[in-house]
């Protein structure tokens, strides 16, 4: 008999996309549950205990009847359950446009090619700057994303001697975001224009129009 596959999961909702280039895209969004990483700036800290163990079946079951063509699986840190893998390429098996948000921590060699793979590199602002698994790197391809999530100058130009390094930009697009409460995003903005930087910047969208509300 074959293992049933399982996920640990904290919620799945249904929104409008608030970052990368799938931006303002109704989004069915499966958040799965756990995280080693502990960002200072963190939005999701609900998702790092508990959630519901959930059979793969039962979880494609839910996502279908939500009758949305894209997916985004995030977290926590997704990548940190093992079945994540078996979950993306049934998605994709079943024609979904997947997306997957991961922190860059773990090695995303594995996932199946047809998921597009967001990757986000930790500033030190972060106080995570430390796990960046820099091997993944020469993995991004053109259907791939990375995003920096900047709090301060220090953060920023930290990001921008990472792109010279290792060439992010002509590997895959690349986000600048800006946290919330810490960096004003007109200031992100100035400094992107100043150094002509081949990034797009983004706000997130959701919470504009929700503001922090948990599933949105």
């Amino acid at each position: 008999m074959a293992e049933r596959v399982t996920l640990r999961m904290t919620e799945m909702f249904l929104s409008i996309q608030g970052e990368t280039s799938r931006t303002g895209l109704p989004t069915v969004f499966i958040r799965l549950s756990g995280c080693p990483l502990r960002c200072r700036w963190c939005d999701t800290t609900y998702s790092f205990q508990g959630g519901e163990t959930i059979a793969l079946e039962d979880l494609l079951e839910r996502v279908a009847a939500y009758g949305v063509d894209t997916v985004c699986v995030t977290g926590g840190e997704p990548l940190a359950q093992k079945n994540c893998l078996p979950l993306l390429a049934a998605l994709c098996d079943r024609g979904y446009s997947v997306s997957l948000e991961t922190s860059g921590a773990y090695d995303i060699g594995g996932i199946d090619p047809r998921v597009s793979r967001i990757v986000d590199l930790k500033p030190p602002g972060s106080g995570e700057s430390g796990r960046n698994r820099w091997d993944n790197i020469p993995l991004l391809t053109s259907h791939d994303e990375v995003k920096f999530v900047l709090a301060s100058r220090a953060d920023y130009d930290w990001a921008c001697d990472v792109l010279r390094e290792h060439g992010v930009a002509a590997r895959c697009p690349v986000l600048f975001s800006p946290v919330q409460g810490e960096l004003d995003p007109q200031q992100l903005a100035e400094w992107i224009l100043a150094d002509r930087l081949p990034v797009r910047m983004q706000v997130q969208l959701h919470k504009i129009l929700w503001g922090h509300a948990p599933g949105k």
